[in-house]
């Protein structure tokens, strides 16, 4: 891969490899600390189950002090920084490769404020918003939403959506328009980067984002001497006045810098821990079987409810067979008793006499469960 990118070309251009690896640890950060907090939040939700409910602007407003940092001490990203990538201003003129090549940031390429905020408002602004039209638009029906799975988690949107009074609203039909145009948008938006992508890889724009453009910055990788120079710029320590006061002042005010310099390591090292346990804790971890419930042995499953004396006979030689309709089982549903039936016969008996054919334990049709085989 790197004689492929360095064949002919500039060395300090990085490859479109690089620049996808550290978009993806980019993409890790938010779900892995949303994962640590939805932990902690079962265990503490008086104090984390609102930072859990708003973990878009939670996310947000930490990575804008991280991203800050990272830009304006070394000129990248957190994840650019993590792969050993730097922004610079694009030169309005081609510098040759010779004069590239020399080490440490001109200062003509350094950041300025401007680049530095539309480099945070892409950053962290346009992820926000995709963020939350993603959930918007799995709130309206799209998507995958996870409460469609619950019991009615999802009927009032789901209401909002067909009831006739709201879809002649104006806010009726902003949410259908929305619905409908959204995924289109998305698509587009995804085509869009893979084109330039593809004019990347292909030496047709300097810029695999095009925002970039609008920026005027390009990624360029670090090499030796950007290295000497970030060492020599820690070493350089001025003197410092001696004391108890003197030293705890200097650490209160050091302490933020080093912390978000250490980010560089906690973070990935973080998100490997994180996606060990998510390994360790699953059903289907081989580390499961050799592991001992400190809880005891499993529990046995309940016991079958026996045939009520008044209610219908069973065979048991007959497996996947019906007992109302004495036919092969089709849509399999299970009442709160245990017994399996076809999801109308079942429907129709509870409907008609509210409890199980079999036990005549009282049922309603809400507690008939579908049973996906």
């Amino acid at each position: 891969m790197e004689f492929f990118n360095n064949a002919g070309g500039d060395p300090l251009k990085p490859s479109l490899f690089e620049l996808v690896a550290q978009e993806q640890l980019r993409d890790l950060l938010q779900p892995a600390l949303k994962y640590v907090l939805a932990v902690f939040a079962q265990r503490y939700p008086r104090h984390l189950i609102r930072i859990v409910n708003r973990h878009e602007e939670f996310y947000a407003f930490i990575m804008f002090f991280v991203e800050r940092h990272y830009l304006r001490k070394h000129n990248a990203s957190f994840s650019e920084n993590f792969y050993g990538l730097k922004r610079r201003r694009k030169p309005w003129i081609a510098i040759e490769r010779a004069t590239s090549a020399v080490g440490g940031i001109p200062a003509g390429e350094k950041l300025r404020s401007r680049e530095i905020w539309r480099s945070l408002f892409l950053l962290i602004a346009v992820p926000y918003l995709r963020a939350k039209g993603q959930d918007y638009y799995e709130s309206l029906g799209g998507g995958i939403d996870s409460d469609i799975m619950e019991d009615g988690g999802s009927e009032r949107h789901i209401r909002d959506l067909t009831d006739e009074v709201s879809s002649t609203t104006i806010a009726g039909v902003l949410r259908r328009k929305f619905k409908t145009l959204y995924p289109w948008f998305n698509t587009a938006f995804e085509v869009w980067l893979l084109a330039h992508n593809v004019a990347y890889l292909f030496d047709r724009t300097p810029f695999y984002r095009p925002w970039l453009a609008w920026i005027g910055v390009d990624l360029r990788r670090l090499n030796m001497n950007d290295f000497l120079a970030h060492k020599a710029k820690q070493n350089d320590i001025s003197p410092t006045k001696r004391g108890f006061l003197s030293v705890i002042r200097r650490l209160l005010l050091r302490s933020p810098q080093l912390l978000l310099d250490s980010l560089r390591l906690l973070l990935p090292t973080a998100i490997f821990f994180i996606k060990f346990l998510e390994w360790w804790y699953s059903p289907g971890s081989p580390a499961q079987s050799l592991s001992i419930s400190p809880l005891g042995p499993a529990i046995p499953p309940p016991q079958i409810l026996p045939p009520h004396p008044a209610g219908i006979t069973i065979d048991s030689t007959k497996y996947g067979y019906c007992p109302l309709c004495k036919e092969l089982i089709h849509n399999a549903t299970a009442l709160p008793s245990g017994y399996v039936f076809c999801y109308r016969c079942a429907h129709d008996h509870v409907e008609q006499h509210g409890n199980c054919p079999i036990t005549l334990l009282p049922a309603k049709v809400w507690q008939l469960r579908k049973i996906l085989v």
